[in-house]
């Protein structure tokens, strides 16, 4: 099974770093950034806005937790927006090439 990860960053140069830490660890296939979004979004009881990149990451079900779980520590803010889901509906040969993971060899 497959999985993705959504994240948004506050910077491309902080979600390439990031992204590119994923991929050298094997815990995702790939990431797109994606242009720059605005979130508007209630932070400590006072509405904000922010302009930021948003990230979209692929990888194998079996390594949902974990690749959040890593998200977590490397991103730059304090409590950062992570959520990951597992996909039911992937083509045969995405879900081969995600399964590859851990195995050197994309």
């Amino acid at each position: 099974m497959s999985a993705l990860i959504w994240c948004p960053f506050p910077d491309r140069d902080s979600a390439r770093r990031i992204a590119n830490s994923l991929l050298d660890e094997e815990l995702v296939a790939c990431a797109n950034l994606l242009g720059a979004i605005e979130s508007v979004f209630q932070w400590q009881g006072n509405r904000e806005s922010a302009h930021e990149i948003g990230v979209l990451f692929k990888t194998d079900a079996a390594l949902l937790d974990r690749a959040v779980a890593r998200l977590a520590v490397l991103h730059p803010y304090d409590t950062p927006a992570i959520m990951g889901w597992r996909c039911d509906a992937v083509p045969d040969a995405t879900r081969a090439w995600l399964g590859l993971l851990g195995q050197g060899d994309r």
